[in-house]
C-alpha cells in the first residue's frame, strides 16, 4: 500500500481545517443567534463553550483521523477492528453527505445574490420587495438548480485535484481572501452613522440576559460552527503529518473560526442599527434584511452600496464553498478507500448523489413544499435530522471513543507527538472528553429536540 498523501505544510493543514469549520454557520447563523440571545453576553458564553467543549472534541477527532490514517468511514474500524464502533464512522460519512446536498442549495443562493448585486438587482426596491425577491427565487423550479450545479461543479473540480493540489491550494487562496473581505466590510460598517449602537450591542455585555437557554444556544452554536461530528475534521486529520501539533492546530482553527464569526457580527450589527433594523431579525438577516441594509446605509453613494453588497455575498460564497469542499472530501475519501474507486470516479458519484439531494431539497421549498414529514418539508427535515440529531451523536461518540475506548498510550502519544511536545493540559483534556463534553452534548441534544421545555 502506498504511503498516504499529506498536506504539504502546517499552514496548509490549518487553513484547510479552518476552511472546513468556517462556513455559513459563522456568517449567517452566528449573527442571528447573537441577536436572539442578547448580544455581547452570548458571545462571552459562546467563547467559553468553544474552548471548553469545542476544542477538546476537535482534538479527539484529529486524534482519530491521524492515528488511523484512514477516512472517517474506515477510521474506527482501523483503530478497534471487529467492533460496532465502525458504525460511528459510517454515521459521519452519511451525515456529511446529506449536509452537502442541502447545504449546496443555500451556497447556490449566495451566487445568485452576487449576480443580483452586480446587475443592480437590489437598487430602487422597497423593504417588502426583498421578501418577494427571495421567495420568488428560492421557490423557482429551475433557477436555484443552476447555481446548485455551479457550486457542486466548483467543489468537484477542487476535490478531484486531490489533497495538495486541490484542497490545500484552494484553502491557501480562499481563506486569506475571505479574511481580507471580512475585515474591509467590518471597517466600512463600523464607520456608518449610528454604528456605535451596534458596537455597544456586540461588545458590552448585559449579564441580566444570560439564561440557561443562552448557555444551551451557545453550546449548540459552538458545536455546529466548528464542524464537529460530520467527519470533516477527522478526514482532514488523516492527511496531517507526524509533526503536526494537534492541540496547536485545534487552537488555531478555533481562533480563526471565532474571528470570522465575531467580525461577521461587526459587519451586520453596526449596519443594521444604522438603518434601524432590529438585531433579532433571525435567519432572514442575510437574504432579505441585509440587501435592504446595504442600500439604505450607502444610499448616498450607490457605487459603494453595490461594492459592499457584492463583497458580502462573495464572502458568503467563499465561506460556504470551503465547507462544501470538506463535506465532499468525507464521502469521496470513503468511496476511494473503502471500495478502491479511483478518486475521480468516487468524486463523480458523490457529486451526482449530492445533486439529487440538492434538487429534492430545492424543490421542497417550491413545487414540492406541500409534501411534508412530521410537519417539515424535505429541506427542513434534512436540516433537522442532520443538525439536531446526527451531528450531536457523532460528536458525542467521538468524545466517548477517545476518552474511554482508545488506548491511553495512543491518546497521549498523539497529543504529545509521542513525547516531542509537552502535555500539561492532558489530564484536563481527558476529563473533559470523559465527563464534561458528553454531558454538554446530551444537553444540547435534548434542548434542540425541545425536551427541556
Amino acid at each position: 500500500m502506498s504511503e498516504r498523501v499529506s498536506f504539504g505544510s502546517r499552514m496548509g493543514a490549518v487553513l484547510a481545517a479552518a476552511g472546513s469549520a468556517v462556513g455559513l454557520g459563522n456568517v449567517w447563523r452566528f449573527p442571528y443567534e447573537t441577536g436572539n440571545h442578547g448580544g455581547a453576553a452570548f458571545i462571552l458564553v459562546y467563547l467559553g463553550c468553544v474552548f471548553v467543549f469545542g476544542l477538546p472534541i476537535m482534538i479527539a477527532e484529529f486524534t482519530i483521523g491521524r492515528r488511523s490514517k484512514a477516512c472517517t468511514g474506515g477510521a474506527y474500524e482501523t483503530l478497534v477492528p471487529g467492533t460496532h464502533w465502525r458504525w460511528v464512522g459510517y454515521l459521519g460519512v452519511l451525515t456529511g453527505f446529506l449536509i452537502l446536498g442541502y447545504y449546496s442549495v443555500v451556497s447556490g443562493w449566495t451566487l445568485e445574490y452576487i449576480w443580483q448585486a452586480l446587475s443592480g438587482g437590489f437598487s430602487g426596491k422597497a423593504p417588502v420587495d426583498y421578501v418577494t425577491m427571495f421567495q420568488d427565487f428560492s421557490q423557482h423550479p429551475f433557477r436555484p438548480l443552476l447555481w446548485l450545479l455551479a457550486v457542486l461543479l466548483i467543489t468537484h473540480f477542487i476535490v478531484v485535484k486531490g489533497v495538495k493540489d486541490g484542497i490545500e491550494k484552494s484553502s491557501k487562496v480562499m481563506m486569506p481572501l475571505l479574511f481580507i473581505i471580512i475585515v474591509l466590510l467590518a471597517i466600512c460598517s463600523m464607520t456608518l452613522p449610528g454604528a456605535e449602537k451596534g458596537l455597544e450591542f456586540l461588545l458590552y455585555p448585559d449579564f441580566s440576559k444570560v439564561t440557561p437557554d443562552v448557555f444551551l444556544g451557545a453550546m449548540g452554536q459552538a458545536f455546529f460552527s466548528l464542524s464537529l461530528g460530520m467527519g470533516c475534521l477527522s478526514t482532514y486529520a488523516s492527511y496531517f503529518g507526524k509533526k503536526t501539533n494537534l492541540g496547536q492546530t485545534a487552537m488555531s482553527v478555533g481562533i480563526i473560526d471565532t474571528f470570522v464569526a465575531v467580525l461577521s457580527g461587526l459587519i451586520i450589527f453596526p449596519a443594521a442599527f444604522s438603518v434601524g433594523i432590529q438585531p433579532d431579525a433571525g435567519p432572514s438577516l442575510i437574504f432579505i434584511t441585509l440587501p435592504n441594509v446595504f442600500q439604505e446605509a450607502f444610499s448616498g453613494v450607490p457605487f459603494l452600496a453595490c461594492v459592499c453588497s457584492v463583497a458580502f455575498y462573495v464572502l458568503l460564497a467563499l465561506a460556504s464553498i470551503t465547507s462544501t469542499i470538506s463535506l465532499h472530501e468525507v464521502s469521496t475519501a470513503f468511496l476511494h478507500e473503502k471500495f478502491n474507486f479511483t478518486r475521480s470516479r468516487a468524486a463523480v458519484l458523490v457529486t451526482s448523489g449530492s445533486l439529487v439531494i440538492g434538487v429534492v431539497s430545492s424543490w421542497a421549498l417550491g413545487i414540492w413544499k406541500s409534501f411534508t414529514i412530521c410537519g417539515l418539508n424535505l429541506f427542513d427535515a434534512l436540516d433537522f435530522l442532520t443538525a439536531k440529531i446526527m451531528l450531536p451523536l457523532g460528536g458525542m461518540f467521538a468524545a466517548v471513543f477517545v476518552g474511554w475506548m482508545l488506548d491511553r498510550s495512543i491518546v497521549k502519544g498523539e497529543v504529545t507527538n509521542y513525547g516531542m511536545l509537552k502535555s500539561s493540559y492532558y489530564p484536563l483534556y481527558i476529563f473533559i472528553l470523559r465527563f464534561v463534553a458528553p454531558i454538554g452534548i446530551v444537553l444540547i441534544f435534548v434542548n434542540e429536540l425541545g425536551l427541556l421545555g
